[in-house]
């Protein structure tokens, strides 16, 4: 997995977090509306939780990205 988020420039992963992971940009943001409905126990429709998938995958990305390079060794 490390590998594979190697591969992966920063540039190109907040890129797809602030384009995909925001759009569409008004009236507020997908994914903020899909968090309201998660945490009001309102996200039921399978097209709701799909949008929360596709939504977040970037900011999941970004956060294994950053866990990454937190967590790597300094020489």
């Amino acid at each position: 997995m490390r590998d594979a988020l190697k591969h992966i420039s920063w540039p190109i992963a907040l890129l797809l977090a602030l384009t995909l992971g925001l759009a569409p940009f008004f009236p507020e943001p997908h994914i903020w509306e899909k968090l309201k409905l998660l945490f009001a126990g309102e996200l039921s429709a399978p097209i709701d939780i799909f949008d929360l998938v596709m939504h977040g995958a970037p900011w999941l990305l970004v956060g294994a990205k950053l866990a990454e390079y937190v967590s790597r060794p300094t020489n």
